[in-house]
């Protein structure tokens, strides 16, 4: 496997995720040459990144006012095996990293025989809805961030 910036050990890296979410690739995700387009696997990030979430209630209180929300800052993915329709793929999703605003996150898509497909990085920062200024994670956050 090609080496990946954000990645220093892979055996330990892919040890330390535990969260999933499975994916089955559909027909509309490809393209002309039959396997997955480039853009689907931001989609299945995102999908996997709100359920993540969703798990540790970060999601609970969001429609209340003066809630933070989580912002991609940005998204990065290394494609490292070609996907398929009607392939499965379980989408794994962790906290790398959780700073004071922000949380690293990072995700490892594994096929049917455990081969790594994709892996990836994104950075969320959580903000004010109004201003958009960067608001601190609370300390129940980061906990709960961290444990996963």
């Amino acid at each position: 496997m090609k080496s990946i910036s954000y990645i220093k050990d892979m055996e330990k890296w892919r040890s330390e995720f535990s969260f999933f979410i499975p994916i089955k690739i559909r027909f509309s995700e490809t393209d002309m040459f039959g396997h997955v387009n480039n853009v689907s696997p931001f989609i299945y990030f995102e999908e996997a990144r709100i359920e993540f979430l969703k798990s540790m209630s970060v999601f609970d209180d969001i429609k209340q006012e003066d809630t933070s929300i989580p912002v991609v800052a940005d998204l990065q993915c290394d494609y490292h095996k070609q996907m398929f329709f009607d392939d499965y793929i379980n989408l794994f999703v962790k906290a790398n990293y959780v700073g004071s605003t922000s949380i690293d996150i990072h995700y490892m898509a594994l096929d049917k025989d455990e081969q790594v497909s994709l892996t990836g990085r994104g950075r969320l920062v959580y903000v004010e809805p109004k201003t958009g200024n960067p608001i601190s994670l609370t300390d129940s956050m980061k906990e709960e961030l961290l444990q996963v």
